[in-house]
């Protein structure tokens, strides 16, 4: 029976992107060049986050103040997920963020790939958007850690619940 496991997640703090929407509101609305382009960052439901500005130039603008603000606050990048540009009321443009909770049910199917490919004794499994790796030995499991983030699967991955007895 194996001992040690932990849990491989795909999660952001959606308090810390609250935290820089309103800071890059507050930049956005004092910036010269963006005073009067009605731009606006907004959470939309729980998972996403809408982008509005006059025209594409200050749409590009806005979205690196924006990204600036994740950054600084620790908020990966790799997990949001740009929708196209799309026309809104009076001539502006409008811009819809997803934000990825959880791992795709195809990245996880990567990743226990990857770790049954691996001929380590670990076993991996799916556990709805975590996957959790388990095995014997703790030097298995940190030599997996390693294995899988030096493979890049397009999303943002932590090493959660790291369990061993």
């Amino acid at each position: 029976m194996p001992d040690n496991s932990f849990d491989i997640v795909s999660k952001i703090d959606l308090a810390e992107v609250a935290n820089a929407i309103q800071q890059a509101m507050k930049e956005v609305s004092t910036r010269f060049d963006l005073k009067d382009s009605k731009s606006q960052i907004a959470m939309e439901g729980t998972y996403a986050i809408m982008l509005h500005s006059a025209d594409e130039f200050k749409m590009k603008a806005v979205n690196d103040v924006f990204q600036q603000k994740l950054v600084k606050r620790g908020v990966p990048l790799k997990g949001l997920t740009y929708g196209a540009l799309e026309p809104a009321a009076g001539g502006t443009v409008k811009q819809k963020i997803d934000i990825q909770q959880g791992i795709p049910i195809e990245k996880a199917r990567e990743i226990v790939k990857l770790i049954k490919n691996s001929k380590k004794k670990a076993q991996a499994s799916i556990q709805g958007d975590i996957v959790r790796v388990s095995s014997k030995d703790r030097d298995t499991l940190q030599a997996l850690i390693a294995m899988v983030k030096h493979q890049d699967f397009g999303i943002d991955l932590q090493f959660t619940n790291y369990r061993s007895n």
